[in-house]
């Protein structure tokens, strides 16, 4: 049942590379949404990792439909940079409610609308969950679930959280919450990015929103398991020593 937020200042960002085979896929869904919520802004993020069509895709799109915008940021080394350039953005545009998820119909935009009853409900933060009751993970190899599940139970169990799931990347914050976050220097560089967000803000109020998440990729690099191995452990060290940090 849609719910109607009209009055509400939103916006997503997205993260976008090599987005063309789904792209007008996507867009069809968000324009549902955006109309159905009759609100909401998309913030479209693309670097020199895209290597089709994607960023001439975006830019035509925002030209003609001013629900969307198209942000170049070839100063982007990774993924995380990725994020943080949208969420600055959103920031920067003034909106009181920002939403970050993936693209390709990974994350179901049409769960939109259950990130901001949470977040119009009084919690400061809402995180997707794909391992609480209603969530799932569909089209996803068996090494790419075993490995979101153990990054949870390892991330519950080293750093001292409670979530039913640690590793999702569509999520969504107050305004003041970004602003905590484009500030703050983060050590990850690839999927670590969303545990360290969740265990930097543990202590705010927050709420788990069930999603359903298609993961066709089972590519996971070297170099961003060793990241987050990396950054776990850094995190781990300091609740060991009675420094834990918090947002």
């Amino acid at each position: 049942m849609w719910c109607t937020y009209s009055e509400m200042d939103w916006a997503a960002i997205v993260p976008m590379a090599n987005e063309a085979q789904e792209f007008h896929q996507f867009i069809t869904i968000l324009s549902l949404v955006l109309g159905k919520l009759n609100s909401g802004k998309i913030y479209f993020v693309i670097d020199n990792v895209s290597k089709d069509n994607t960023w001439e895709l975006c830019r035509d799109l925002a030209e003609a439909d001013p629900r969307f915008v198209a942000v170049w940021a070839p100063e982007n080394r990774n993924v995380v940079d990725a994020y943080i350039r949208g969420l600055r953005a959103a920031y920067d545009a003034g909106h009181e409610v920002i939403i970050e998820m993936d693209a390709g119909l990974s994350h179901d935009p049409r769960a939109i609308p259950m990130f901001l009853r949470v977040l119009n409900e009084g919690n400061e933060c809402a995180f997707g969950s794909r391992f609480t009751n209603g969530g799932s993970m569909a089209d996803s190899s068996r090494f790419r679930k075993t490995l979101s599940r153990t990054g949870t139970f390892l991330s519950n169990s080293l750093l001292g959280t409670e979530m039913f799931d640690m590793t999702s990347g569509f999520q969504g914050f107050h305004r003041e919450i970004v602003g905590q976050l484009i500030s703050y220097p983060l050590l990850s560089e690839a999927h670590f990015y969303q545990t360290e967000l969740r265990y930097l803000l543990r202590k705010k109020r927050y709420a788990e929103v069930p999603i359903h998440y298609r993961a066709p990729s089972s590519t996971v690099s070297r170099k961003a398991i060793l990241n987050s191995i990396k950054v776990l452990g850094h995190y781990f060290l300091q609740r060991l020593t009675f420094r834990p940090v918090h947002l």
